[in-house]
């Protein structure tokens, strides 16, 4: 991920396109989609065997006579793959896949962290390994699940085997929230 930053810096810098497709490991890229043709182009991508993301939020739309639930792109105009070097030139050539999103002319890897936080927003289930980690009460800990995602607090008490009582000292306030077990990590 630092390996991003310093590579945008540089190309800030220079005229010189910078590329961070690679030949051997796949990284994501977003790519704009014609109006309306996201979930074709994802289809379309899919049956070429490449990998492709696209954030989906369910909506409700109510009609005079019925309710309608949809799933619209959370992201209008854009799908996200994960690709090497030969795979760019079948993405561009499938149809619905109007260009790669660039910076300044530059392609720029999306880290993988990145794509996580947008599962998570719109709820999709991430792959993970199960570790059975033990906590201790005094531990530092990060929430890495639901709405609190990304604050810390010190483990105060177990309230029972699948919660936990933190106090969270990093939004500034000494608030004593449950948690479940599986949304912590150590810090």
């Amino acid at each position: 991920m630092a390996g991003n930053t310093r590579e945008r810096q540089k190309a800030e810098h220079t005229n010189v396109p910078v590329n961070q497709l690679d030949a051997e490991e796949a990284r994501w890229f977003a790519v704009y989609t014609m109006a309306k043709r996201e979930k074709m182009a994802a289809r379309r991508l899919g049956e070429k065997g490449i990998q492709c993301y696209l954030p989906l939020q369910r909506v409700t739309r109510y009609y005079t006579r019925k309710v309608k639930h949809v799933e619209l792109p959370l992201i209008n105009g854009y799908i996200f793959t994960r690709i090497t070097q030969k795979e760019y030139v079948p993405v561009l050539e499938t149809p619905d896949v109007v260009n790669f999103v660039k910076f300044n002319k530059h392609l720029i890897a999306i880290p993988e962290a990145e794509i996580d936080i947008i599962r998570r927003v719109v709820g999709d289930q991430l792959e993970a390994q199960v570790e059975a980690i033990s906590f201790a009460v005094g531990d530092e800990v990060e929430i890495i699940g639901g709405q609190l995602t990304g604050v810390r607090g010190k483990l105060l008490a177990r309230e029972n085997k699948k919660e936990v009582l933190l106090e969270l000292t990093t939004i500034g306030l000494a608030l004593r929230v449950k948690v479940r077990e599986e949304w912590l990590r150590r810090v």
